[in-house]
């Protein structure tokens, strides 16, 4: 415990500085120590406590986001970029590029300073948590994609300076909600939160979701299509997760990442695969005819051919040899039963 004067040892030391024995040193927290004992007529060196360790806390950039959980957040939304880069991709029919470029924590209104005025500002509810997410596209990019969805050139596009008209809004927001199907997919390791957008923006000074104040998470990508790029921006106020930042954890993180994303990532495979048209064939049989045979040929004419009745026919699927199979009837059809694969060392004949 400090020690503490008697009224003896306080008027002892105000003679001494009346005195000018003790010069007064603001600066110094020892000195009037030493010296009031000194003057109660005690002897001994004064002893000097090791400096003070001082640390620079900035109030307006907190840090309350551990840097492990800022990589599972990083680690969360490569796969976000990645997803939604596909479904933008053939959804635009052309190649869109969508990876992060950033990932950091700032205060609110550091995040609204970033942002160009107009903008596409989306408001998303993540339901079960409480609060609101934004989704922020630059107009350099989104105006182009627009362009794009009405059959312009995308690298020609003009870029207004206004905010998005009813129209504009309405093919807007079909890439948004394919960005948050793909946001949803990447968040459902961690927690099933239903994302939707509540409302639209372009002035970033009307949206005020949290205090000026209060941290966010800010996520930043790049997408580019054909020569045109732009950033799109993901805030996630720190108090909308703070209730499954536990969850953000190294082993946690690396166990989803191993057993849920490839279970998920050849459902979405399928998904998108499974309305596509294939050309099916089966080959009866090949043979080859001079020109002349050909123009002679009449109705009732027989070919020969090499194959064998009894063999198993070639089935094709888009020209490439997939199936070996026979004919037949089937409901008053004609008709190829599929009897085996065909290994890729066959040669077709």
């Amino acid at each position: 415990m400090a020690h503490i004067l008697d009224q003896n040892e306080i008027d002892a030391l105000l003679a001494a500085v009346d005195q000018g024995t003790i010069i007064s040193e603001p600066d110094s927290a020892t000195a009037p120590a030493a010296s009031a004992s000194d003057s109660g007529g005690s002897s001994g060196s004064e002893v000097k406590g090791p400096p003070a360790q001082v640390r620079t806390y900035d109030f307006k950039r907190p840090e309350r986001v551990s840097k492990e959980q800022m990589r599972s957040l990083e680690s969360l939304h490569e796969g976000f970029s990645r997803n939604f880069g596909a479904s933008l991709s053939g959804y635009l029919r052309t190649i869109a590029e969508t990876y992060i470029v950033s990932i950091e924590q700032m205060t609110y209104s550091e995040f609204l300073q970033l942002l160009p005025n107009p903008t596409c500002m989306n408001l998303l509810s993540c339901a079960p948590l409480e609060g609101s997410m934004i989704l922020e596209i630059n107009p350099l990019i989104i105006y182009p994609i627009i362009d794009r969805l009405l059959g312009g050139g995308s690298d020609a596009a003009f870029i207004p300076d206004r905010g998005l008209t009813p129209l504009e809004s309405l093919l807007a927001n079909r890439i948004i909600s394919r960005a948050l199907d793909s946001l949803h997919d990447a968040w459902r390791p961690v927690r099933e939160l239903n994302f939707a957008i509540s409302a639209t923006e372009s002035n970033p000074a009307m949206v005020q979701i949290v205090p000026p104040n209060e941290v966010v998470v800010v996520v930043g990508f790049e997408i580019g299509m054909g020569g045109r790029s732009g950033m799109m921006s993901l805030c996630i106020p720190f108090n909308v997760i703070e209730p499954i930042m536990g969850e953000f954890t190294g082993h946690n993180w690396s166990m989803y990442r191993r057993d849920g994303d490839n279970q998920q990532s050849r459902q979405k495979l399928i998904s998108r695969i499974s309305g596509t048209t294939a050309e099916l064939r089966a080959n009866l049989a090949e043979t080859t005819i001079t020109l002349q045979e050909l123009m002679n040929l009449k109705v009732g004419d027989m070919l020969t051919t090499e194959r064998k009745s009894d063999s198993q026919l070639v089935v094709t699927i888009n020209g490439k040899s997939k199936f070996r199979g026979k004919p037949g009837i089937f409901r008053g059809h004609k008709a190829v039963s599929l009897t085996r694969t065909v290994s890729p060392q066959e040669v077709t004949k």
